[in-house]
């Protein structure tokens, strides 16, 4: 299949509410990637049945894959719901440094690390907190994750 064919069933899948895009984060460092995309699907359970997986959570290799398109798709909900005003990306280098999601948003930037298991705690990359020291930086897990979806 061409890239262009590729491009357009993805644009159409976007259009009609099966997939969400979201774009890389850039102030055209040179370390910083910006040209790809990442794709989440609004309902994990029509991305459970296209890779014909619906074994239970103890039995999935995929975990974290979920857990990140699950919180991804309920703080989209929420930030249509509140009429936020809002820029979402995500943040990546070359040197494999990574942040799950970005948020621009009252000319600050909120950065998001998505994370099933809470004993994860990792710390915002050092590229990101050099790049954007005015930053933020949050951990969200199974713990936490409901009171920032629900935060305006």
């Amino acid at each position: 299949m061409s890239k262009n064919t590729v491009e357009k069933y993805l644009d159409l899948l976007s259009k009609v509410f099966i997939l969400h895009k979201v774009g890389g984060y850039s102030k055209k460092l040179r370390k910083e990637v910006a040209k790809r995309n990442k794709w989440y699907f609004f309902d994990n359970g029509l991305r459970n049945v296209l890779i014909a997986n619906m074994n239970p959570i103890e039995l999935r290799d995929d975990v974290g894959m979920l857990w990140e398109n699950y919180v991804i798709s309920e703080r989209i909900k929420q930030q249509k719901y509140s009429r936020m005003i809002v820029n979402n990306y995500f943040w990546r280098t070359y040197d494999k440094q990574e942040i799950d999601w970005l948020e621009e948003r009252e000319g600050k930037l909120f950065g998001y690390e998505f994370k099933w298991n809470p004993q994860k705690m990792p710390n915002a990359p050092k590229g990101w907190i050099n790049a954007y020291p005015e930053s933020k930086f949050e951990v969200i897990n199974r713990d936490n994750y409901l009171s920032w979806i629900r935060k305006p």
